[in-house]
């Protein structure tokens, strides 16, 4: 539809570029074309506007076989105003000068024909197939169709031009096409069944290869396990030889050095124990020389001694024996002496002959 805008007492209008326009005034063609854009007085101006750009029309229309089934049609045909100007002298495409909007609704008229001119040869060429034939003749029907719509005069006489015809579908009542469907059904089920059995043998086979596989696969992993086993023992075995072996050079070492430290420890116990000896018996020596050099002293002085007393009187022997008697008591307050204890004493101090020397002037007091 045209864009019609208002100014004052004038109207212009615009076109769309797949709109033919036409402007009488006074019965005379004063504008015509596509894509127009003029102003106008709407009180004298009569405005056609045909639409030039191609049209889808959807066509459903039923049919009977030629052994009396009844089938349904579907297609669509494509057209175009290919003569704006005779289809606007033709049909009414007048529009309404001060609104723009279209007076009548001359495409239904052109779908009209063209439904009818459609259906009558597909529905001739139908009649005079069966069944099972008008259900795989799509391409013959649109051929009938396409041709039967380009040599129509009608649709030039409008200026109409039919750019194509397409058959979409035929198809039987439902449960005529259930009926005919159920062999193929069937035959597919059939296929389809074998297909099944098909692919559960294969699932089945795939399986038996992926059990094989794996089984397969097991025995290789127990045997590199076991390699894998064998391989650590070894090692264990190498490591263990390793150490041990390692363990005797070491305690061969440390006996080694241990037989070393002995062997100096024994010739340092051998010379210790020769400088011991040696020491030991220069000191025994020269101890033994010390008691040899005091004993003859003492017996030299001994000698002495008994060389002196050999020359006193016996009253000074006595004398000097009660001094060392008395020298070896012990302190004593108050002393009684009688002559046994007298004699004792002595007897234990100088032997008999003293006792007897004492024991003498007693007896003669």
């Amino acid at each position: 539809m045209a864009d019609v805008t208002r100014r004052l007492f004038l109207r212009h209008l615009r076109g769309a570029p797949t709109s033919w326009v036409r402007l009488h005034v006074g019965g005379r063609v004063r504008r015509e074309g596509v894509g127009q854009s003029f102003w106008y007085r709407p009180l004298n101006a009569v405005l056609s506007e045909v639409p030039v750009d191609d049209r889808e029309l959807p066509l459903l229309f039923h049919a009977r076989t030629g052994d009396f089934a009844d089938i349904t049609v579907q297609a669509t045909v494509t057209y175009r105003v290919a003569d704006p100007a005779l289809a606007a002298a033709r049909l009414d495409f007048s529009v309404d000068p001060r609104t723009g909007r279209p007076r009548a609704r001359p495409l239904d008229q052109v779908a009209t024909l063209l439904a009818e001119l459609a259906q009558q040869p597909a529905l001739d060429l139908l009649a005079r197939v069966p069944l099972a034939e008008a259900l795989t003749t799509i391409a013959g029907v649109r051929e009938t169709v396409s041709a039967a719509l380009r040599e129509e005069s009608r649709l030039v006489d409008v200026g109409v031009a039919v750019v194509s015809a397409r058959v979409v579908a035929i198809r039987p009542e439902p449960e005529l096409e259930r009926a005919l469907q159920t062999p193929t059904r069937e035959a597919v089920q059939v296929e389809a069944d074998r297909a099944t059995y098909a692919r559960r043998a294969q699932a089945v086979e795939q399986e038996r290869s992926i059990a094989e596989n794996e089984l397969q696969n097991k025995i290789e992993l127990a045997r590199r396990e076991q390699q894998l086993v064998e391989q650590h023992g070894s090692n264990s075995r190498r490591k263990a030889e390793l150490d041990a072996a390692a363990d005797l050079a070491a305690a061969q070492g440390k006996a080694e050095r241990e037989k070393v430290a002995n062997a100096a420890a024994a010739e340092r116990a051998r010379v210790l124990s020769a400088a011991e000896a040696d020491k030991e018996r220069v000191l025994a020596a020269a101890k033994a020389d010390t008691v040899r050099a005091v004993g003859h002293a003492e017996a030299e002085t001994e000698a002495a001694k008994l060389s002196a007393y050999a020359e006193l009187p016996p009253g000074v022997l006595r004398a000097l024996t009660v001094r060392d008697l008395a020298g070896q008591l012990p302190r004593i307050g108050q002393l009684t002496v009688t002559p046994d204890l007298l004699t004792d004493l002595l007897g234990r101090l100088t032997g008999p002959a003293a006792t007897a020397a004492v024991t003498t002037p007693a007896a003669d007091r």
